[in-house]
């Protein structure tokens, strides 16, 4: 019998940290970035997800937002070690997925064939992973501490 199991988008403090301190060495070294280097803006955080299953099905998105803006959720196809390996712009994973909350109190809106083949991509790549990462921007007003960001999957 199939169930239910729900991950939960986890920061990653420590991750995010790095890459901010990549963008601080080139600014101070008045370095470029290399060719296709995707530096971390500052309303962009990285967040995790860890696969304790690898055979899952998609079944659909748990995205709370607390304040008005929108959060655009995308997927790297790295396996980083950040002391070591910058991220590049085509490790970046189409499509991405964008939520957005207008009112207070309003319901949270998505696209839904891209948040539909978004999760079903991240379903594929955990056969493959015990861990994936994402950029998660944030626009308006919304900040990390106003998400609370799942998905849902079949087992």
């Amino acid at each position: 019998m199939a169930s239910e199991m729900e991950l939960i988008f986890n920061q990653d403090c420590h991750l995010t940290e790095c890459m901010r301190l990549r963008v601080k060495s080139l600014e101070q070294k008045s370095q470029r970035p290399q060719d296709g280097e995707k530096l971390l803006l500052p309303n962009e955080y990285v967040y995790r997800l860890d696969f304790s299953e690898q055979q899952l099905k998609f079944l659909r998105w748990n995205i709370n937002l607390n304040a008005i803006g929108k959060i655009i959720i995308t997927g790297t196809s790295q396996h980083y070690t950040p002391d070591l390996t910058n991220l590049m712009t085509r490790q970046l994973l189409d499509p991405s997925g964008i939520f957005w909350k207008t009112e207070e109190g309003g319901e949270v809106d998505h696209y839904e064939a891209d948040t539909q083949e978004f999760g079903e991509r991240i379903a594929d790549l955990a056969r493959i992973r015990k861990v994936m990462y994402f950029l998660v921007t944030f626009q308006g007003d919304i900040t990390p501490d106003d998400i609370n960001c799942s998905i849902i999957f079949k087992v």
